[in-house]
């Protein structure tokens, strides 16, 4: 691919409009200072200088796709509750479209909060609600028409209760009908539900978990092995499986291709996937080949692991390190 053909498809990226849907969560934190232990338990006492709530979730993907020029349309489903509130706020100040999203009084909305002090997490506190949702007639009939004019879907499911069995179906089925791509970031709970998609994005865990195999990642003939295995289970286009410090490897009817993570270390992990999932939707929309999604893809990952905290994709960075690979 040349440096024209790059520039060409990065420019590509702003007539893009993706359909984001999934669940979305506010990522709070908590910074301050320890110095001295609890009366009432053997628990240290923070003293507490900053906090701060970020969109999180689904909501950190729209970030990163709003960041490489394309629109994001955000579909999930709040509570009804302060939190609920705040994150549409969050979502007013970062620009991005509220007409996917829904409030609920079935479910409350999902907060994340960490307590950071001695230059490392203390505690995590979780508030949220992750049974099924009981409202996908109401959110399907706010999605379907949605998907008009759309370039690609992302499902990113984080098993809070957003992606039910029928919405996964009925959205993928509708894509399908529309020759609309859809790629999928998957999580335990109903990771064989996504049948007929394009792409297929786990990691190493949620694939040994979600189809119950062992094999030795670091030998490419049993990752072929096993993402082919899902590739037939899932009837999916491509496998992308993200390996952490060993890169991405995609299996797809073009072939296995290994690519090795760029880089030469991880400074955070934080927010990697969400990154890989929103630069390959983007190639996906744009017809570019499974072998160059995984390794522009892989690069994006490694890019951001080398930023301390969650950060969307710098897409001027991004494409002057493709341009130098390629």
């Amino acid at each position: 691919m040349t440096s024209t053909e790059l520039k060409n498809i990065f420019n590509s990226f702003n007539d893009k409009k993706v359909l984001l849907i999934g669940d979305v969560m506010i990522d709070a934190y908590m910074w301050g200072s320890i110095n001295r232990m609890s009366p009432e338990a053997p628990v240290p006492i923070v003293d507490i200088k900053k906090y701060e709530i970020r969109l999180g979730g689904a909501a950190n993907c729209a970030l990163n796709i709003k960041a490489l020029g394309a629109i994001p349309i955000l579909c999930s489903v709040l509570g009804k509750d302060i939190h609920g509130h705040q994150f549409q706020q969050l979502m007013k100040d970062a620009n991005l479209c509220e007409k996917g999203i829904i409030l609920s009084d079935e479910t409350k909305t999902t907060v994340k909060t960490r307590v950071i002090s001695e230059g490392k997490q203390q505690i995590r506190i979780d508030e949220e609600d992750t049974k099924p949702l009981q409202v996908d007639e109401e959110f399907l009939k706010n999605i379907l028409p949605l998907l008009e004019n759309i370039d690609v879907v992302i499902l990113q499911d984080y098993n809070k209760g957003v992606l039910t069995k029928k919405i996964i179906s009925e959205v993928i089925s509708e894509a399908n009908k529309r020759r609309i791509p859809t790629i999928v970031d998957p999580k335990k709970d109903n990771f064989l539900e996504y049948k007929d998609c394009d792409i297929f994005k786990p990691n190493l865990k949620e694939i040994k978990e979600g189809m119950q195999l062992e094999f030795n990642e670091k030998i490419d003939s049993e990752l072929e092995s096993a993402t082919h295995k899902l590739k037939e289970a899932l009837n999916a286009k491509g496998i992308l499986l993200t390996l952490s410090a060993d890169g991405i490897c995609i299996n797809s009817d073009e072939g296995f291709v290994h690519t090795p993570a760029y880089g030469i270390s991880m400074v955070d992990v934080s927010g990697a996937g969400d990154t890989v999932i929103s630069v390959a939707s983007l190639l996906l929309s744009e017809g570019v080949s499974f072998e160059d999604i995984s390794k522009i893809s892989c690069l994006s990952g490694g890019i951001v692991c080398q930023k301390v905290g969650v950060v969307p994709i710098d897409k001027d960075e991004l494409l002057s390190e493709a341009i130098k690979i390629f």
